[in-house]
């Protein structure tokens, strides 16, 4: 089985999508299986983090912000992809470095998550997108 989720970002962050992957898994019917979840951009990752605390989001956008600057900032000057505004080649390399796809168990017809725990979209451009994020549920 398989589904397509749009999630709309209006800018760089995280953007909880658990509560639709939970309803969609639910409504499949199916108890047991391993739900994949894969962001088909190559500017955004996908994460398992803390909901709890929002300000966990924040420290977690303003770290990968201060990791890896815009381009504009001097530090960044060797980067040579800088055509698509000074957020890109960032975004790309952010994306690198955190996953793409996520593997979660299903049990009892419901993804098996930490009592804190969700499913993220990292948005890593400042422009608003929607990004689509395909899952994929195999018994």
């Amino acid at each position: 089985m398989q589904t397509e989720f749009s999630i709309p970002t209006r800018g760089q962050g995280l953007y909880e999508f658990t509560s639709d992957v939970t309803r969609w898994v639910q409504g499949t019917g199916v108890d047991q299986a391993l739900l994949t979840l894969f962001v088909r951009h190559t500017s955004c990752s996908l994460l398992i983090q803390e909901n709890a605390d929002p300000e966990v989001q924040t420290d977690l956008r303003n770290f990968f912000h201060r990791l890896v600057p815009p381009t504009t900032d001097p530090q960044m000057r060797y980067l040579t992809h800088t055509y698509e505004g000074p957020d890109d080649m960032p975004a790309h390399i952010k994306a690198a470095m955190m996953p793409v796809s996520l593997s979660i168990p299903v049990s009892g017809g419901r993804p098996v998550l930490g009592t804190w725990q969700g499913i993220y979209l990292f948005e890593h451009r400042n422009a608003p997108h929607t990004r689509g994020v395909t899952a994929h549920l195999g018994a």
